[in-house]
C-alpha cells in the first residue's frame, strides 16, 4: 500500500512470473534453450547477454512476458486501484490500462550510478541495455505528468504530487 493506493511493480511481477508460470517458462525455453533455466534456475545473466546483444530476440522475450504481466495487471484491477510502476510502459501495452500516466526521469548517467550501484554490474552493460529499449523522449510525448527525480525525490513524495495534481 501506498498513500492508499496498491503498487505494482512489472519488474518484480514479471521475475515471479518468468519463475512461476509454466507457459512463460516454456515460451522462454522455446525461445532461448534449455540454458535459460540451467537446472531448472532462470538464469537472468544469460538471458540478458543473449536479448540486449539482439533485437530481435529482446522483441520476441517481451512477446512472452509483456501479455503474461497485462493479464496479470488486469486480474489485480478487478480488485480495487493500482499504481504500476513499468519501465516499458508505452511499449509493452500496460499503459492503455492506465487513467493517467507518469514519467519519473533522470539523467542517464544518474539512472546508470543507480542501476551500478543496485545491482553491482557494469556501467557499459547498463548503458547496453538503456539504449537496447525505447527512447526516452518518447516517453516523455506520451506521458501525461512527467517529474524530474535527481535524487531528491522519493516514492511518497511522488505519490503525494499525485494525490493532489490529478
Amino acid at each position: 500500500m501506498l498513500l492508499g493506493f496498491q503498487l505494482y511493480d512489472t519488474d518484480r511481477e514479471a521475475k515471479r512470473l518468468i519463475l512461476n508460470d509454466a507457459s512463460v517458462r516454456q515460451a522462454i525455453i522455446a525461445l532461448l534453450g534449455s540454458e535459460a533455466y540451467a537446472d531448472g534456475v532462470y538464469q537472468t545473466a544469460y538471458v540478458a547477454s543473449r536479448v540486449f546483444a539482439d533485437a530481435a530476440l529482446l522483441q520476441a522475450l517481451n512477446a512472452i512476458v509483456h501479455p503474461a504481466v497485462i493479464r496479470d495487471i488486469q486480474l489485480r484491477t478487478q480488485q480495487g486501484d493500482w499504481v504500476i510502476e513499468s519501465a516499458l510502459l508505452f511499449s509493452s501495452g500496460i499503459a492503455e490500462l492506465c487513467d493517467k500516466t507518469i514519467l519519473v526521469t533522470a539523467p542517464e548517467e544518474v539512472r546508470i550510478q543507480r542501476v551500478v550501484q543496485r545491482d553491482k554490474t557494469d556501467a557499459e552493460q547498463v548503458r547496453t541495455r538503456i539504449h537496447a529499449q525505447e527512447a526516452e523522449q518518447d516517453w516523455a510525448a506520451q506521458a501525461d505528468i512527467i517529474v524530474l527525480n535527481d535524487g531528491t525525490s522519493t516514492q511518497e513524495q511522488l505519490c503525494r504530487y499525485i494525490v493532489h495534481n490529478l
